[in-house]
């Protein structure tokens, strides 16, 4: 009931994401379902029926991906002061965004079993009666335990995946963990403050200028002084240049101490997905496997994919990272140091997405260079998948980027007061996107063109 109050009171922008990923369920769900009427209706080519179940399992981790996404940036279930206190903890909260994403992928499984016995014919009244009737085996009896397992799966991999990712977690270090977790004075445990020697309340009237009311004792000078930002109170009219680059640093988000560590491991994948495609290249033989679109080509070739979308995947974060390194070498000044140290401190969050919209932009780069026109022609259930599995793709790094903003809205409302130009913050943001796509463009284009160097004759 709380995820039910929580979702209708959200604001249009959230209702908007969340109705995307209906609409990505929907898809989902759809697709899955055809895949049960071509059993139904070929029941002699169970494997022909296995693999188009294979097929769907893209567009599954698509929507999976898009749903996390979408919880990750919903302002309904982000831990705010207060709300401990009524019972609504980290953990209530991660409960909560799973079963908001569980009602949306509900809602487009819905969805989908409605528009699938409507093309089969057992709905009417409505446009488009029966248009499938004899793809979706219409002259026989739906097996509705089989279609609500396949309809359930979106929501329980989709709210299982954000409750894992969502889960409350210790972020401080281990020693630090050891260290908090120690028995401190008179048996307490789990001490989070630096233990105070004893008497240091009442030695030389410490607390009294702290604030603490005294017998008309007035507050030390010495006391504690009002909290200010460095470089927002004394510098308050200080215009930005291209010269004013050290002005900022102590308004910018800190700068990671250490890059992410999946670039290496990001590089070995997709080195070791492009050698298997290769191998399959040289050792091209009668064993093939039916493609999207009348393709064909050979088990290891399927794996090779595999491996370079997995290596683009882990290796987004690394390469992020390196783009806001390299923004900021040789002098930079206050715009390329801004978008520099932005991209350095985003880098895990906008790279593993952006890692996922190249490899899926490879392989579809990849299908349209082997497209044979006088070949079999492109399925409406091929068209749907790719259109599915581009859309979440592109939705979930808008969702990215929108999550992105939101973590950096105070160092944004800090440069403002600073007073940076509003035209500044945009050259950056335009900054950061070309640099992205001057590294990630070319490395897409190159992987497609690997990748479907095993597939051409």
């Amino acid at each position: 009931m709380l995820a039910l109050r929580l979702t209708r009171g959200a604001r249009p922008a959230v209702q908007l994401r969340r109705l995307l990923v209906a609409l990505a369920s929907a898809g989902t769900g759809f697709l899955l379902l055809c895949t049960l009427g071509h059993a139904m209706g070929h029941p002699e080519d169970p494997s022909g029926s296995l693999l188009r179940l294979a097929w769907c399992l893209t567009p599954l981790a698509a929507t999976v991906h898009l749903a996390l996404a979408v919880a990750r940036t919903d302002p309904g279930t982000r831990p705010r002061p207060g709300l401990a206190a009524i019972g609504l903890g980290p953990a209530r909260l991660m409960a909560v965004s799973a079963a908001t994403t569980a009602l949306s992928c509900l809602l487009g499984s819905m969805l989908a079993l409605l528009f699938f016995l409507h093309l089969r014919g057992d709905l009417t009244g409505m446009p488009f009666d029966g248009a499938a009737a004899d793809f979706l085996a219409a002259g026989s009896p739906l097996p509705l335990p089989a279609a609500l397992t396949l309809l359930a799966l979106v929501p329980v991999i989709a709210s299982v995946t954000v409750a894992l990712v969502l889960r409350p977690r210790d972020d401080r270090p281990a020693s630090a963990r050891r260290e908090a977790r120690s028995y401190g004075r008179f048996g307490a445990y789990d001490r989070t403050t630096a233990r105070e020697p004893f008497g240091a309340y009442g030695r030389f009237r410490a607390r009294l200028g702290a604030g603490e009311p005294g017998d008309g004792a007035k507050a030390a000078p010495v006391a504690v002084e009002e909290e200010r930002r460095p470089g927002l109170d004394d510098d308050a009219a200080l215009p930005l240049g291209p010269d004013h680059g050290g002005a900022l640093d102590g308004t910018l988000p800190a700068a990671p101490e250490e890059a992410p560590k999946g670039l290496p491991w990001g590089v070995a994948v997709l080195a070791a997905g492009l050698a298997v495609e290769a191998y399959a290249h040289r050792t091209a033989g009668s064993t093939h496997t039916p493609l999207p679109a009348g393709l064909s080509g050979a088990p290891s070739v399927l794996v090779g994919w595999l491996l370079t979308a997995v290596g683009l995947a882990l290796a987004g974060p690394g390469l992020t990272h390196l783009c806001g390194r390299l923004l900021q070498s040789t002098r930079p000044g206050a715009l390329r140091l801004l978008a520099g140290r932005v991209l350095m401190a985003e880098a895990t969050r906008i790279g593993r997405p952006l890692g996922v919209v190249c490899a899926v932009a490879s392989g579809t780069y990849a299908m349209a260079l082997l497209y044979d026109p006088t070949g079999p022609e492109v399925g409406p259930l091929t068209t749907v998948g790719v259109l599915l599995v581009t859309g979440c793709t592109l939705a979930a790094l808008l969702t990215a980027a929108v999550e992105a903003k939101q973590a950096r809205s105070d160092t944004t409302a800090a440069l403002l007061r600073l007073g940076a130009p509003a035209t500044m913050l945009r050259s950056a943001a335009a900054l950061r996107a070309g640099a992205l796509l001057a590294l990630f463009g070319p490395l897409t284009l190159v992987v497609a063109e690997l990748a479907a160097l095993p597939l051409t004759p």
